[in-house]
């Protein structure tokens, strides 16, 4: 038996987002899953888990976390398996240099050159190299800012949703999820919705449907 939805996102409202409204996009799950579905998400989930790039000098790291615990990438205190969903984190951290603090440090840069090589002027090839180089500087000691953003996905009735109405993130996670699963998601707008439910006799006639506005 099935559990109903409430259920899980009951759970899952408890974990945080009762803090605050919660907003969320539906997908929909294109494909079909392995014989085995439960031991492929596993596989699937635990290869693509977030790696931390705390100690390295890598400006980009996205991957699955615990959505307990976005520092539990193994899964250790909580499972994302409840009933026939798959509850996830997409974390994303990225290193980021302000532009205004770039600018200023390659002025400096420039004005420091200039007096030390006694010259009036510093050429393009070098403005380039002085960027370049002082903005790897500043990366290597920027700390990676975290992002974080919830997944339920729905394996019995192929459905996803997503804890955020941002574009981009959107156009990231449907990335991510194809790498990660190998399966397509689509937004379920109202038009996709309804061409579902209706019988196909009847789906011509949301050709017909035109926009309207409530006052």
């Amino acid at each position: 038996m099935h559990r109903p939805m409430y259920f899980v996102l009951q759970r899952w409202f408890s974990m945080g987002l009762l803090k605050g409204s919660a907003s969320f996009v539906r997908f929909s799950v294109e494909g079909d899953l392995p014989e085995n579905p439960l031991d492929f998400v596993a596989d699937r989930v635990m290869s693509f888990a977030f790696r931390d790039i705390d100690d390295t000098y890598d400006e980009y790291s996205i991957g699955w976390v615990s959505i307990n615990n976005m520092f539990d990438a193994k899964f250790k205190f909580a499972s994302y398996i409840v009933g026939d969903y798959v509850t996830l984190t997409l974390r994303i951290d990225e290193r980021r240099v302000s532009p205004a603090i770039l600018k200023k440090c390659i002025q400096k840069e420039e004005e420091r050159i200039k007096e030390e090589k006694q010259i009036p002027k510093i050429g393009r090839a070098m403005k380039v190299e002085i960027k370049e180089r002082i903005r790897s500087e500043l990366l290597r000691k920027s700390v990676p800012i975290p992002s974080i953003f919830d997944v339920c996905w729905g394996m019995s009735n192929s459905t996803l949703l997503f804890f955020s109405t941002n574009k981009k993130m959107q156009a990231v996670l449907e990335d991510f999820f194809k790498e990660s699963f190998g399966l397509m998601i689509k937004q379920q707008i109202p038009y996709v919705v309804a061409e579902s439910l209706i019988s196909e006799e009847n789906q011509a006639n949301l050709e017909l449907i035109t926009p309207g506005v409530f006052v």
